[in-house]
């Protein structure tokens, strides 16, 4: 029999509280959100700089955030629970902060500094998956998306022009 799409498509590998999964991913989502605002500022900024390269790779990492915000927020529903998106209270529930910045080298360790928080909080909750388990393998690809944003800011702080 086809599954409904509104039936919670929890697999049988996914090990632990299906709740606290659910917080992880309102979470994970949280962050994403403030990545892509934070990302969106630091491109606008960078660009009134004058810092064109810099200001494209903030804002292609940007996208990739939100592309990951749309995937979690689909997972969550998958797995038969709501996506948080109110604005009062994402800062709070996320584990990247907001932060201005107002020089390209602040906004350079702002965005490394979240990306390898990111890393660390998926890692962590990738290990407690399943190696089948549906979300595991989404949060794999996150991952090697934000492992990629964290050498690309490396390099960006390697840079003369960035100091």
């Amino acid at each position: 029999m086809a599954r409904s799409a509104l039936e919670p498509q929890v697999t049988h590998s996914c090990r632990g509280d299906p709740t606290a999964m659910l917080q992880f991913l309102n979470a994970a989502l949280a962050t994403e959100l403030v990545c892509v605002l934070r990302y969106r500022r630091h491109h606008f900024m960078a660009r009134s700089l004058g810092a064109k390269r810099v200001a494209e790779e903030f804002l292609v990492h940007a996208d990739e955030q939100l592309a990951h915000a749309d995937l979690i927020a689909e997972r969550i529903v998958q797995l038969g629970g709501e996506p948080d998106f109110a604005p009062a209270t994402l800062c709070e529930r996320s584990h990247a902060r907001y932060a201005p910045a107002n020089s390209l080298l602040e906004m350079v360790q702002e965005n490394l500094g979240a990306a390898r928080s990111a890393i660390e909080g998926y890692r962590g909750q990738i290990e407690a998956l399943a190696e089948s388990d549906r979300t595991r393998r989404m949060l794999e690809g996150i991952l090697g998306v934000q492992e990629a944003h964290a050498d690309e800011l490396g390099e960006l702080l390697e840079d003369s022009s960035v100091r």
